[in-house]
């Protein structure tokens, strides 16, 4: 069952939970306040920054014609390798992690931090793992010399 549910579960479901949860430790259990206004404003500001660059990403699988959907990877015709590709083989989940950040510092306090390492866990147990055994079996070594020079998150 458990290889039935990957890439089952679009990314953004994932972004929006963890927000939720993150908020909901926020309200019952802060523990700590770590930051306070006007420094709180930085995480706004790191959502956008995040939000812009996965549109960046994204709009590099549109100019080749390829598909950006997460749930089929083996769909993909061509593999992306420019922009921000060129630094991470997962810029747009990297995204969602900096938005997640940036919802954090925007909430200020200290608890919601536990959840990004879960975050990352579930991301990459339920979709970047399985979406890299696409990519490997549909480019073979065209995406193996990729993932050798290329890491997964920076």
């Amino acid at each position: 069952m458990r290889n039935r549910l990957k890439t089952l579960i679009p990314p953004p479901v994932y972004l929006l939970s963890f927000a939720a949860l993150m908020w909901l430790m926020h309200r019952y259990v802060p523990l700590y306040y770590w930051l306070d206004m006007p420094w709180r404003y930085a995480g706004p500001a790191l959502i956008l920054l995040a939000g812009l660059s996965d549109l960046w990403s994204l709009s590099l699988f549109l100019k080749l014609h390829t598909t950006p959907n997460p749930m089929r990877p083996g769909a993909a015709t061509h593999l992306v390798t420019t922009g921000l590709y060129r630094y991470s083989r997962n810029p747009m989940y990297l995204g969602m992690l900096l938005m997640l950040i940036g919802w954090w510092i925007w909430l200020g306090s200290l608890t919601p931090i536990l959840l990004l390492p879960v975050f990352i866990y579930a991301l990459v147990k339920m979709q970047i793992e399985p979406e890299e055994e696409a990519l490997e079996a549909h480019f073979g070594d065209r995406y193996r010399d990729y993932k050798s020079s290329v890491r997964r998150w920076l």
